[in-house]
């Protein structure tokens, strides 16, 4: 492993190990550090299952760890795990496969820093021959280990293989999923902008596999339901080619795009404004959440120039930030 500069949580400059605040809220203040004492084997694992035109992160291995002794390591046969972490994925036709841990844990870390996004802790680890890994912090149980109920949008859907088809996470509309929101969460409102939020980070950063499982609501000890942190965050074009959207249907019924969509196929601020209102975020709320999203943020610059992206995928990041960002702007 070459000696770290920057911290594999947070991305601050100036730290060999994790840094103060990502200790704390990554492993609750434990002095743990980033190199395990074991190694991956990408090429021998086995495949869960086959990957589609849009998955990255359904070829994922996923490992279960625990902190012990001040280090990360696997979790014991019949133990619970807190931690889950996923080396690069094994399937060779994926692009700068080795780098989408990197991707993971940088995409992560823009959505929490530059646009306030609540999202599942996580960090790097580097396995014993220094390859990275990404790591977060399960958030499905509570302080006193108790299961916090969750349910993901395929399930409050009631999607399954069986009803919808292999692709049925992949069903639907983000408008149809909005509604899903709206009749599961008493309190909808601030979720429904956490929501909106959420799917426009989706599109800037590219990521085309935000589909129904990767959006969760969670139980609160007083019984009322609201939208878990973010995860499963990436920018997938890096890697495969995929669409605007995960989901089939879009954003909204294809009669209400702009003629800035009709014309080019791609959306803007019009067509999210559009998304906004039929699902009901306040206007005032719906302007704050846009003008944060089409003004250029020299933070996500930075960020990934900190980030552990080899220097090629780096430039890739950032033009696809920039060929976003642009078509989220453009008015005609």
């Amino acid at each position: 492993m070459k000696a770290l500069t920057v911290c594999p949580g947070h991305l601050a400059e100036g730290f060999d190990r994790y840094c103060p605040s990502c200790t704390r809220r990554l492993f609750d203040g434990k002095r743990v550090g980033p190199q395990l004492d074991f190694d991956y084997d990408a090429d021998s694992a086995d495949m869960a299952e086959n990957i589609n035109q849009l998955s990255v992160s359904g070829v994922q291995e996923k490992l279960s760890a625990i902190i012990a002794d001040g280090k990360v390591v696997l979790t014991p046969a019949g133990g619970q795990g807190h931690y889950i972490i996923k080396p690069a994925p094994a399937y060779k036709h994926l692009r700068f496969r080795d780098q989408i841990p990197a991707n993971e844990h940088l995409t992560m870390q823009i959505a929490r820093q530059v646009y306030k996004i609540p999202t599942a802790e996580n960090g790097l680890v580097f396995f014993k021959n220094g390859e990275p890994a990404y790591i977060t912090r399960r958030f499905d149980y509570d302080t006193n280990e108790n299961k916090i109920k969750q349910e993901d949008f395929s399930s409050l859907a009631h999607k399954t293989s069986a009803t919808h088809g292999r692709d049925f996470k992949y069903t639907g509309s983000y408008e149809d999923a909005a509604a899903l929101l709206k009749t599961n969460v008493s309190a909808w409102q601030v979720q429904m902008s956490r929501f909106f939020a959420f799917v426009i980070f989706n599109y800037l950063f590219a990521n085309g596999d935000a589909h129904l499982k990767n959006f969760s609501l969670q139980q609160t000890p007083g019984g009322d339901y609201l939208l878990a942190p973010a995860y499963d965050l990436l920018n997938t074009s890096i890697h495969v080619v995929d669409e605007d959207f995960a989901l089939q249907g879009g954003l909204i019924p294809e009669a209400e795009y702009s003629d800035v969509y009709t014309r080019t196929g791609h959306p803007c601020r019009a067509d999210f404004e559009t998304f906004g209102r039929r699902i009901g975020v306040l206007p005032k709320k719906m302007t704050e959440i846009l003008d944060l999203f089409v003004q250029e943020q020299p933070e996500v610059y930075a960020l990934t120039d900190r980030s552990f992206l080899d220097e090629r995928v780096k430039r890739m990041y950032k033009r696809s930030y920039q060929e976003r960002l642009n078509r989220l702007r453009r008015d005609r």
